[in-house]
């Protein structure tokens, strides 16, 4: 079975904290038979261009070490191959395109293949999801947008305001939200709305369901049956082949008991096949949706159909 995990904050961790613990390593990706993990290229809690510039190359750094521990690294979630283990890099906030696209060539041809717009602080092209729901996509944001869909990167909703994930939408943009959670479960402002995900599932988008407890449950106190809540309620929302998981190790300080680690998700398709799910939901969930996804959104297959 092919296992994809579209969000996590480990090459940040791992430059920022060389040599402590990590929640993802190779060995514990191998024992949880994970596939492909998702390796963000995070924007950072300052805002100051040069201390995201400074980050997003300690990170790649950060990545080449990954690489010589004997995880390959692709360009494509497609080339993933049941029984290896590999990573591919997303980018969680542009603040560095800084007004300009030309870096967006740079990074599809470093692998990545979904970009965050935003993070938690407003930038060049939008507004977070934490602070005003109200405020349109900038103008450079649409810009952004259009050529990561030409180039194949996918947009990522997660941490987008409400106006801004609408906008998406109404260009003919297909977004991903590699790691958000259900609102109508947990009310959360990082978390979507009912409409919000029915809208995204009939646009043919993609959600990877957040481990973070604080999305996962009112309190925080959250366990493998409250993930499985979500998964089951997007489902129920039309999500079957664009739900899947999006854990953000390495980026909470929290786990679900019983998520611990990459190394814990057969317990997770254990308990969603308990709670009901049919093997080819869980198929569906652990990686067929996701590869379906980015076939939705290639370019190639765009101009076939044009």
């Amino acid at each position: 079975m092919l296992l994809f995990d579209t969000h996590a904050d480990t090459l940040f961790r791992r430059w920022q904290r060389p040599g402590n613990e990590m929640d993802i390593t190779p060995e514990k990706l191998r024992q949880g038979g994970v596939t492909v993990q998702t390796m963000a290229l995070f924007v950072g809690d300052s805002p100051k261009l040069p201390d995201i510039a400074q980050a997003f190359e300690g990170m790649l750094q950060a990545g080449a070490a990954l690489e010589k521990e004997g995880i390959k690294r692709l360009s494509d979630y497609r080339e993933a191959r049941e029984g290896e283990v590999a990573f591919i890099y997303s980018v969680e906030g542009c603040d560095l395109l800084d007004g300009s696209v030309s870096l967006l060539s740079a990074w599809r041809e470093q692998g990545v293949r979904m970009a965050a717009l935003t993070w938690n602080y407003e930038n060049c092209l939008g507004m977070p999801a934490m602070t005003d729901a109200g405020v349109p996509l900038k103008p450079f944001g649409k810009k952004a947008v259009m050529e990561m869909l030409r180039l194949g990167i996918a947009p990522d909703a997660s941490h987008l305001n409400q106006r801004g994930f609408y906008d998406l939408l109404d260009m003919g943009a297909v977004p991903v939200a590699s790691h958000s959670c259900c609102q109508a479960l947990c009310d959360h402002p990082r978390n979507l709305t009912d409409h919000q995900l029915k809208m995204l599932f009939q646009a043919g988008g993609y959600v990877g369901v957040n481990f973070c407890p604080g999305f996962l449950r009112q309190g925080g106190q959250a366990d493998l049956n409250d993930l499985c809540d979500h998964v089951i309620h997007m489902l129920e929302l039309g999500g079957d082949g664009h739900v899947g998981f999006g854990s953000d190790f390495d980026g909470i300080d929290e786990k679900p008991r019983g998520l611990e680690g990459p190394q814990c998700f057969p317990a997770l398709l254990d308990a969603l096949k308990r709670r009901g799910l049919s093997n080819m939901e869980i198929e569906n969930a652990a990686g067929k949706s996701l590869l379906g996804y980015y076939d939705r959104i290639d370019p190639r297959e765009q101009k076939k159909g044009s």
